[in-house]
């Protein structure tokens, strides 16, 4: 088995919206607002950030207003349980990992209360196939944000996750701080992990994206959260 870690979601940096999602440390309760898409997308398969807003009001936030003018780049898409990527993250993906393997999603989320940012893990994908977004059907271009496109890049590829051992989380997992000068995996987790493949558990915005070294160990440890799954955005 192997596993990647993919940072995803709204965060502060221009691609981001420059803005992140709620969460309530207290609780785990958070609201998963993916990035502003950035291409233009087929007539009817528009996704508004409108769309995240309730889940963002929940925890007594808003949308800010450069944002709810703007369509979303809603990957992954916990609903249809996929997730598509392209270029060098895109060829990682096929050459890393096939059936039963692992996307771990994590997020960089605004604490409600405190205000401070939290790195957290929001859901994970565990691979039943893994496509050229090309060779997808109409049919099923509306499951992806990067089939949505007019245009399908030549190196883009759909991850689609098995139905019962995918999903966003019911709750997400703080899992990192901010230590040595970047965002960086608890040291008390990386052990419990078995380590990670990046120095010193760094989990900020990489062109390549960090390998869990020991992968049944995350899972025995993520089993030991007792956080559900389900098949949605929020």
């Amino acid at each position: 088995m192997r596993a990647l870690l993919v940072r995803v979601g709204a965060d502060c940096t221009d691609a981001g919206g420059r803005w992140n999602g709620p969460v309530d440390s207290t609780t785990g309760d958070f609201a998963y607002v993916p990035i502003p898409e950035t291409e233009p997308l087929r007539k009817g398969l528009e996704t508004p950030f409108e769309r995240w807003a309730p889940a963002v009001e929940r925890l007594g936030a808003r949308l800010p207003p450069g944002l709810r003018e703007r369509a979303a780049h809603a990957d992954p898409d916990f609903a249809s349980l996929t997730y598509g990527d392209r270029r060098q993250r895109a060829r990682q993906i096929r050459e890393k990992l096939g059936p039963g393997d692992l996307l771990v999603f994590y997020a960089g989320l605004r604490d409600v209360r405190e205000r401070r940012l939290v790195y957290a893990l929001i859901g994970l994908l565990t691979v039943d196939e893994i496509v050229a977004a090309r060779d997808l059907p109409a049919a099923q271009w509306h499951e992806n944000a990067h089939t949505r496109r007019r245009e399908i890049g030549a190196t883009d590829v759909v991850v689609r996750g098995r139905e019962g051992r995918s999903g966003r989380f019911e709750r997400c997992l703080p899992f990192a701080g901010y230590r040595a000068g970047a965002y960086r995996v608890r040291p008390e987790l990386l052990e419990a992990w078995g380590g990670l493949g990046v120095r010193d558990g760094y989990v900020q915005r990489s062109a390549r994206l960090p390998q869990l070294s020991a992968p049944r160990r995350f899972l025995g440890w993520l089993d030991g959260q007792a956080v559900g799954l389900v098949a949605r955005d929020n």
